[in-house]
């Protein structure tokens, strides 16, 4: 059986989740070469920071909906099967109000808020709340239970089991695309994936203008919700967010955020965090339910992280650079692990015509 080489760029949960899936195939050799690996906490490594969950944004028709409808049913199966993996079920509740339409969150949070989504038919127990179950100032709410993800265990797992497949991962830093081919462990790969996230902005050869941040900020604490929960928006302006959402196996519990466009800033606003938990702790008072109040809240740690945003949305498709294949798979905004097992199957796609047209030469 002739053997491919494939040298697989960025170890965020879209590279990751790739290089899990390819590593079952016999036909391939693979090398997994990033610069930031699952351990780091570093800006320009965005997958740590996240949630991380499960929450359709993808409008129907569009290749986000079909990645994320592709996700579901793997990270169910690892949820039930691998609990080492640090993936849990959580009871999902979702608050809509009718001004945030315009809104940056509510234009994000559009799908994800609808009374009837496509999703309704993919997620269990969904059903729109009735209006005795909505909070005072929200206009309507869904139910459903889907999973949430302790980001450090699972990046390690996913990984590991990467590993265990074969894969070889090494530490490098990319200046150009094309020199991924020579850091396969072999000395010399066929085809390159590029899951370089927001880097693509600035990686050679690819330098694509319209990935840019999208700056979130998070405060991870101790205390422990009765479900997760979101909103459409906040009167604390249309870049906000209020969500809540407690990780697997000990993660903690993640409250958020914002949403901001084009923002580079590493280091934590201290009165953006005052807000975000002013509005988890109005959101779900179960967080504190001894005072009711902020001071209640047992706080681990504030971060933030950058989405890889992209113009025109994911990118998913195969290019030639000097003269070799690069399957590109970036672009995932804040949904690279709700979308990560489509992206993957996807670029596997990609890959069988790239190694069908080799074998027809």
């Amino acid at each position: 059986m002739a053997v491919t080489n494939v040298t697989i760029v960025g170890a965020g949960v879209v590279g990751l989740t790739t290089a899990f899936i390819l590593s079952h195939r016999r036909d391939l050799s693979i090398t997994l070469i990033a610069k930031h690996m699952p351990g780091d906490y570093d800006i320009e490594y965005a997958s740590p920071w996240a949630g991380a969950n499960y929450w359709p944004v993808g409008a129907p028709g569009t290749l986000l909906q079909r990645l994320e409808k592709a996700t579901w049913a793997d990270l169910d199966r690892i949820c039930r099967e691998h609990p080492e993996a640090g993936i849990h079920y959580q009871d999902s509740r979702i608050y809509g109000r009718e001004k945030d339409a315009d809104s940056t969150t509510g234009k994000w949070m559009d799908e994800l808020g609808r009374r009837d989504p496509w999703f309704a038919g993919v997620l269990p127990n969904f059903r729109v709340l009735e209006p005795s179950e909505v909070p005072k100032g929200y206009d309507w709410g869904t139910t459903f239970t889907s999973v949430c993800i302790n980001t450090p265990v699972y990046l390690s797992w996913l990984l590991g089991q990467a590993v265990k497949n074969g894969v070889v991962v090494k530490r490098g830093v990319l200046t150009h695309i094309s020199d991924a081919a020579q850091l396969h462990h072999s000395g010399a790969s066929d085809i390159t994936i590029n899951c370089t996230g927001l880097l693509a902005a600035k990686l050679g050869g690819v330098m694509d203008a319209n990935v840019f941040p999208g700056r979130g900020q998070v405060t991870l604490v101790r205390n422990e919700p009765d479900a997760m929960v979101t909103t459409s928006g906040t009167d604390d302006g249309g870049s906000e967010a209020a969500y809540v959402m407690q990780r697997a196996v000990g993660g903690g519990t993640i409250l958020g955020g914002c949403m901001q466009h084009g923002e580079w800033e590493s280091q934590p606003d201290l009165n953006l965090a005052a807000r975000i938990m002013q509005r988890a702790v109005d959101l779900v008072p179960s967080l504190v339910p001894k005072t009711g109040k902020v001071t209640e809240l047992s706080v681990i740690r504030h971060g933030v992280g950058l989405r890889p945003m992209r113009k025109g949305g994911v990118r998913v498709e195969r290019e030639r650079i000097d003269g070799g294949w690069v399957l590109h798979a970036y672009g995932h905004a804040g949904y690279g692990y709700q979308s990560s097992f489509g992206t993957a199957r996807e670029v596997e796609r990609l890959l069988e015509g790239v190694l069908g047209e080799k074998a027809r030469l």
